[in-house]
């Protein structure tokens, strides 16, 4: 069984059926990218796995480590180590970043050492996101996935909105949660992105990429390949070169 097992997934939005069959396989200790249009259903994807309201499971299910978890609330996949980082973080009044991280973790000293490697020490004390600055507000978002630690990392463009000098703050720390430091057997973390840019391959290395267009799972490969692929040809020509490799996936001869 692997650490996440997607078997077509049909999820609806309001009103609208969003993803249309996603079959889609995660090894423990794994990176994988998605790559896709815009509207092609990436972030319905993220939603449908961290359980946000709003993303209705039609058909299919979703296992995280051997168990379903389609019916379960936002919680409860938090505590099996479910994590999830907005592309627009939301701002949060009336609840200052520091009290929310200590209520993720008890640990001071860490949360102070975290809070300095992300440039952050002196947002402890102010209400979440308000007034922030986008580069603050996912590096707050990053902050707060280091204080939980996830078993799964979900990212929503991380590097949307940030500066390069942000974009290798907020890299150093994903990559801690990670354990990239650690060979590939001996990782326990995984994590899905998504990214439209590509600039967060620059500095994460990961290990698959799926392209998704029109609420489908279309090809599968080496990141930089399939990127390289959707810069000089789109999206569609880039699903026709990778498309054996994601049959191969889904029947398991991969």
């Amino acid at each position: 069984m692997s650490f996440l097992d997607i078997h077509n997934l049909h999820v609806c939005a309001g009103g609208k059926e969003i993803l249309k069959g996603i079959d889609l396989t995660i090894e423990t200790g794994r990176t994988a990218i998605i790559f896709g249009p815009n509207g092609s259903g990436k972030s319905t994807l993220l939603g449908a796995i961290a359980g946000l309201p709003g993303y209705e499971i039609t058909e299919g299910d979703i296992l995280f480590k051997g168990k379903s978890i389609r019916d379960l609330p936002v919680d409860e996949r938090s505590r099996m180590g479910i994590g999830l980082a907005f592309q627009y973080p939301p701002a949060i009044k009336g609840v200052r970043l520091g009290t929310l991280l200590k209520t993720i973790k008890k640990d001071d000293q860490l949360l102070k050492d975290q809070a300095e490697m992300l440039n952050l020490t002196q947002y402890l004390n102010r209400e979440i996101n308000v007034g922030f600055s986008g580069g603050e507000r996912k590096r707050s978002e990053i902050l707060q996935l280091m204080a939980q630690m996830p078993d799964l990392m979900l990212l929503d463009e991380p590097e949307s909105g940030v500066d390069i000098e942000n974009i290798s703050v907020i890299a150093q720390a994903l990559k801690i949660i990670l354990e990239k430091d650690k060979p590939l057997p001996k990782r326990t973390h995984s994590a899905i992105i998504i990214t439209h840019t590509g600039f967060i391959l620059d500095y994460i290395k990961a290990d698959i990429a799926f392209v998704i267009m029109d609420g489908h799972v279309l090809g599968c490969g080496a990141p930089g390949e399939i990127f390289d692929e959707i810069k000089a040809h789109g999206y569609k020509k880039c699903t026709t070169c990778f498309a054996d490799k994601y049959r191969d996936m889904v029947s398991g001869d991969l």
